[in-house]
């Protein structure tokens, strides 16, 4: 699912990741553990087409991240260690939103963001303003966001953020 090849990032003459080597297979969790400022998140955002390598290759489904950025990109979804949302949006309106940009048929959406809701229990305040969720709760609205397309990849930085028990 993912190939990493001699991944470097630089910002001028500071190197955020050097040189990482890395492959997983479709169906495998993997995890980055390492202190603040290691490169974990410039590399998770390197995978999932946010930000531009320095130099190395990363083929995400059999697509090079290079070549084909918007078939590798239609088959991941990224959660951020911070939810971004718009939050004059209910919850509802925030995923027709993002199955827009995956031109979602709108009764897929309407069904798969319903099924979603449930799963994080957010049904109940599925037509309240995102503004008004507390952080978990926007939180789990992203995981929500992020799976309303079935993607074949998942990646998640800081998982465990702001997440209610």
């Amino acid at each position: 699912m993912i190939e990493v090849q001699q991944l470097v990032k630089r910002y001028g003459k500071f190197t955020a990741v050097g040189g990482i080597n890395l492959s997983v297979a479709t169906g495998e969790v993997y995890g980055f553990l390492g202190p603040n400022g290691a490169g974990k998140t410039t590399t998770l955002q390197m995978l999932a087409g946010m930000i531009k390598p320095t130099s190395g290759s990363i083929t995400i489904g059999g697509f090079d991240l290079r070549k084909s950025p918007v078939e590798a990109k239609q088959i991941t979804s990224m959660i951020p260690d911070r939810p971004y949302v718009y939050e004059k949006l209910t919850a509802v309106e925030f995923l027709r939103f993002v199955g827009g940009l995956y031109r979602m048929k709108a009764s897929e959406c309407a069904s798969r963001g319903r099924d979603l809701l449930k799963l994080f229990e957010l049904s109940e305040r599925s037509g309240t303003l995102i503004e008004n969720f507390s952080h978990g709760m926007k939180q789990r609205l992203v995981f929500a966001s992020a799976l309303l397309t079935r993607p074949k990849l998942l990646i998640v930085d800081e998982p465990m953020v702001g997440l209610d028990p």
